[in-house]
């Protein structure tokens, strides 16, 4: 008889141990001797499921300016928060939050007010409203940040894609 309950002890063991892992956490790694609001690292455990989001771009944020110009969509700092707002929007329709963010691509477009160089002070002030801040979000992403020559808009300055998780019930 204790031939019959050992195979099915194994099973429960394993059952409980694969219950742990499915609920284990994303890890997320500080970058050490800083506090800049990105993840060095991120460990995704087994049971979580990777959501890969398209890049968002921004919304006409003055809808006085002409609709083809760079006033309608503003500086850096106001499409990077029409961005993540957008992205934060569409997160809450898969069920997750801008927490469940683990690694963001940003393109940024050289803005004339800085003679066609990256504004990174107006992203950063935009990017910082939704992670990096007691207000924002501490769950900080793996992040990387480029300058592009353009994007489809031509007076699109910001574009993000990002890569968010979603752990299984």
């Amino acid at each position: 008889m204790s031939f019959r309950i050992f195979p099915f002890s194994v099973f429960l063991l394993a059952s409980v141990l694969a219950a742990n892992a499915q609920a284990a956490d994303v890890i997320r790694h500080k970058i050490p001797n800083s506090d800049f609001p990105i993840a060095g690292a991120i460990e995704i455990p087994p049971g979580v499921t990777v959501v890969n989001l398209s890049g968002a771009v921004p919304s006409v944020s003055n809808v006085d300016a002409p609709k083809d110009s760079l006033e309608a969509y503003g500086d850096t700092e106001t499409q990077t928060v029409s961005v993540l707002k957008n992205i934060e929007k569409n997160l809450k329709e898969l069920g997750l939050t801008m927490g469940d963010v683990i690694k963001m691509q940003v393109f940024l477009v050289g803005d004339p007010a800085t003679g066609g160089k990256l504004d990174f002070t107006g992203f950063m002030r935009g990017y910082t409203q939704f992670f990096g801040t007691k207000a924002g979000q501490i769950n900080l992403p793996t992040r990387s940040v480029v300058q592009v020559a353009g994007l489809a808009g031509p007076h699109y300055l910001v574009e993000i894609e990002v890569t968010a998780v979603r752990k299984k019930k």
